[in-house]
């Protein structure tokens, strides 16, 4: 049986486009993302992924127009009181994964309302990167190590970043048909496979993300090692 990701992580791109095609406001196609977000959690935990990461509102994002930015808001806190009890329900474990400060009190308390409501579930943990940049990421975790007087190594960063708490993604996924990381999961990604869809976010579903997890199937991952290694690798564990 070929091996399903264990960490998936999804560039959510092209809610404003979607909504433009259908001469709709640029929110109504965010709340459309909201739903398609909504049923990938669900393929997800379906298919037996650990771990779904997905970037719903970057540091950048806020040089959006005002008017946008605090409809996202209103949206991300609606969203979140609509969907806590399923995600309770199916056993999602909340985890918002960004730079809090300088977020409404409203937007905080459903964030720590809802990680604490979902913290000792365990079938899907769920990382929702808000108000998250990946260098924001890198140098919040070299400040913390500065702060405690250790030295900056590979694996102390690592620990210091605000997704410690799981591994690095297998896959990331980016919709909307940019091929670009845009500051996401930066330092996580080094060794992770991407695919990159046409599909608007609001219109990726079920098919789009087994093609992509097929994709990721058929990918030989290395991590820096000849072909020849892994399969005789792979030999001497099936022979031990």
């Amino acid at each position: 049986m070929r091996q399903i990701p264990h960490h998936i992580a999804i560039v959510m791109d092209g809610n404003g486009r979607w909504a433009s095609k259908r001469f709709l406001p640029r929110l109504a196609g965010h709340k459309q993302g909201v739903d398609a977000l909504r049923r990938c959690a669900k393929a997800c935990a379906q298919r037996g992924v650990g771990v779904l990461t997905v970037f719903a509102f970057s540091s950048e994002n806020w040089r959006r127009p005002v008017d946008e930015v605090s409809g996202l808001m209103d949206i991300f806190v609606m969203a979140l009181a609509r969907q806590l009890p399923q995600l309770q329900a199916d056993g999602v474990q909340l985890h918002f994964v960004g730079e809090r400060s300088g977020l409404s009190t409203k937007v905080l308390a459903g964030m720590e309302q809802a990680e604490l409501a979902t913290r000792d579930n365990s079938d899907l943990v769920f990382n929702v990167c808000f108000n998250y940049g990946g260098r924001w990421d890198i140098v919040q975790a070299a400040a913390k190590l500065a702060a405690q007087g250790k030295p900056v190594t590979e694996l102390d960063l690592s620990r210091a970043l605000a997704l410690a708490h799981v591994p690095d993604p297998d896959l990331v996924i980016r919709t909307g048909a940019e091929q670009r990381i845009s500051n996401f999961l930066l330092w996580q990604s080094a060794y992770s496979e991407f695919y990159f869809s046409d599909k608007l976010w609001p219109a990726f579903d079920e098919v789009e993300l087994d093609l992509a997890i097929k994709t990721y199937q058929q990918r030989e991952r290395r991590f820096g090692k000849t072909s020849d290694q892994l399969v005789a690798g792979a030999a001497s564990a099936t022979t031990a």
